[in-house]
């Protein structure tokens, strides 16, 4: 097996090496990533410049591929033959911040794995619910290992087509997780704040601020999982045809 390793948050990002590093006892990987930050940057796909890729190490010393696009260019970039081996499956992550609701629409760890399902892969996206204000180093250890089961499960049961997978992780010790369950995309309230700013020049210029997200907490989602000690894992689809509304929308007298 061929896994595809990427992320937002650039490719020397300790999520990322501990997610590669643990996915190595299923096979071979190939981390394919950002050179910088894409954190919010959304379902990318660099149309109006050149891209380029080159090689980097990692900080175990291992090789990888840097690109100066999104995540999603990355993906792309890997499927259309920059990474010659064929690859049987993409997975995304590990981010430092859980990935719930709306956020998926921003997400550019979960738009990763949406660009490889685009591309005819399985894709997963991994992210960790760490501590609003924790201060120090992330243990990724728990996602890590909770990626490399959901990996295995993935192989061996299969995907639907179009189908791909959104998994977020308490940040709780192995042995204290409560189980895995499946769960749908939750709510997610953000308490956004406009800054608005004077450059020297005095012209206007603004920051998206505020406080930072939180989710509504309810049974059977994404964030009602992880608060409740379990790993969520949604099934997330290409197709977002609100089918609900098509149906009154077809009694409407054009």
């Amino acid at each position: 097996m061929h896994i595809l390793v990427t992320n937002d948050d650039g490719v020397q990002a300790p999520g990322l090496l501990a997610l590669a590093q643990e996915l190595r006892k299923l096979g071979k990987v190939t981390v394919f990533a950002p050179d910088r930050n894409w954190s919010a940057s959304g379902h990318v796909k660099t149309m109006d410049r050149p891209l380029r890729a080159r090689e980097v190490l990692l900080a175990d010393g291992t090789p990888a591929l840097a690109t100066d696009g999104a995540p999603s260019d990355s993906v792309a970039l890997a499927l259309l033959g920059v990474v010659k081996e064929k690859i049987n499956l993409v997975v995304s992550g590990i981010n430092p911040h859980e990935n719930i609701g709306h956020d998926v629409t921003y997400s550019g760890t979960v738009t990763a794995a949406m660009e490889a399902v685009i591309g005819g892969v399985r894709g997963i996206a991994v992210s960790l619910n760490s501590p609003e204000e924790f201060q120090g180093v992330l243990d990724y250890g728990t996602a890590a290992a909770v990626a490399r089961q959901v990996v295995q499960k993935v192989m061996t049961e299969g995907l639907p087509e179009g189908v791909f997978l959104n998994v977020n992780v308490p940040y709780l010790k192995e042995d204290e997780l409560k189980g895995f369950m499946i769960t749908r995309q939750g709510l997610r309230l953000y308490r956004d704040e406009l800054d608005a700013r004077k450059d020297p020049r005095g012209k206007p210029y603004y920051w998206i601020g505020g406080q930072f997200p939180i989710g509504v907490l309810e049974e059977g989602t994404d964030y009602g999982a992880i608060k409740a000690g379990y790993v969520s894992i949604t099934p997330l689809q290409l197709d977002l045809t609100a089918c609900d509304a098509m149906e009154g929308m077809k009694k409407w007298t054009w």
